[in-house]
């Protein structure tokens, strides 16, 4: 027993990431601003794709935002384990089990992700219910 009591952990060390440093549980203000950089460049994508109406009109083009991040996250976490918010915000997808990330894993949890609610609903080790389904963790990079 610690000074501090028996329960004395780091979020990720349960699923056997590092306390700090690269492979680290990301921390959250990273993964927001990871989120926020997507969703602005997915926007940017859709209107220069799509013109002015995927921010106006309520027809198929108000949906292409989502569609823009949705290929956008799926295609770079296949490619690079991340989309372009989280490289630049040096954090990225991993799995718990230390193996790349599949395709199928990448498109699933963009799809989840598009879906909202799975990843609302957040459990240990700062994993959503996507990433829990997936076996997949954010992770720092550096």
């Amino acid at each position: 027993m610690t000074a501090h009591g028996e329960n004395d952990c780091y979020p990720g060390e349960s699923i056997g990431l590092p306390e700090a440093g690269k492979g680290s549980l990301a921390p959250w203000r990273h993964r927001i601003a990871a989120l926020l950089v997507d969703w602005a460049a997915s926007m940017a994508v859709a209107v220069g794709a799509f013109g002015y109406g995927v921010l106006r009109e309520h027809s198929w083009r108000a949906q292409m935002p989502l569609l823009v991040f949705f290929i956008e996250s799926a295609v770079l976490t296949t490619l690079l384990g991340g989309s372009f918010g989280q490289m630049l915000a040096r954090i990225g997808v991993a799995r718990v089990d230390g193996r790349p990330i599949t395709w199928w894993q990448a498109i699933a949890r963009s799809a989840l992700k598009c879906l909202v609610i799975p990843v609302m609903v957040v459990g240990a080790e700062r994993r959503h219910l996507a990433d829990l389904a997936l076996g997949t963790v954010v992770v720092n990079r550096r």
